[in-house]
């Protein structure tokens, strides 16, 4: 059991802890995947954790969490290894780590740490978790991770759209970006610039969703 990482090997986990990682169940950092049948989900997992927390990718294990193990380790690996290096932009930082079952089948776990590098694509499509689910990001979850990329020092103007958003924030836990025009019968493209900015300067954080980002005070 090794973790191969950058042309390094650095011991794994015992079958016990694999266990017990698996046991967790899928969350924001942990995906299983049956095999590596179709690679272009798991390089949208993998774009995912980079985009958002990081994560462990275990492949050879049932959604259930049970530790089926891959018979041909070494042609999955490859399939995945290559897709990464063909699908995904920029290149994405990650190790492999390889842990051998009393079967002599083999997980293979994707170790991807959150990226400096953001934001990272599949396909040409930026990807992000919630919660236990890959979402693609909205125009303006990609925007933020742009922002955050270029570590720009910015400034914005705290003016009535603004106060009316931190007033609704007081009495509603988060806001979405319809609402947020719709309460200040502004356009959704000033609607955007505007929560994005009060994300990249600290004042809001947000929660990406399938049915419409969240944004709330940090």
């Amino acid at each position: 059991m090794e973790l191969a990482y950058k042309g390094k090997s650095i011991k794994g986990r015992n079958l016990t802890n694999l266990k017990k990682l698996a046991s967790q169940g899928e969350g924001l950092r942990l995906e299983f995947k049956f095999k590596a049948k179709y690679p272009e989900k798991i390089i949208r997992e993998m774009v995912a954790f980079a985009n958002t927390k990081g994560g462990q990718l275990l492949v050879g294990v049932d959604d259930d969490g049970t530790l089926n193990g891959l018979k041909f380790a070494d042609e999955e690996e490859y399939v995945l290894v290559r897709e990464i290096e063909r699908a995904i932009t920029p290149e994405l930082d990650y190790s492999i780590e390889r842990v051998r079952l009393l079967n002599e089948s083999e997980i293979l776990i994707f170790h991807i740490p959150e990226s400096e590098n953001k934001p990272h694509k599949a396909a040409d499509k930026v990807f992000v978790r919630h919660k236990d689910r890959t979402i693609q990001a909205s125009k303006e979850i990609r925007e933020i991770l742009r922002g955050l990329k270029k570590g720009k020092s910015l400034r914005f103007n705290y003016g009535d759209k603004e106060s009316k958003l931190m007033a609704y924030l007081t009495e509603h836990p988060t806001i979405t970006l319809d609402t947020f025009a719709e309460l200040c019968a502004i356009p959704k493209k000033q609607a955007s610039r505007t929560l994005v900015l009060m994300v990249l300067t600290n004042v809001l954080r947000y929660e990406a969703r399938e049915d419409g980002d969240r944004f709330m005070p940090i």
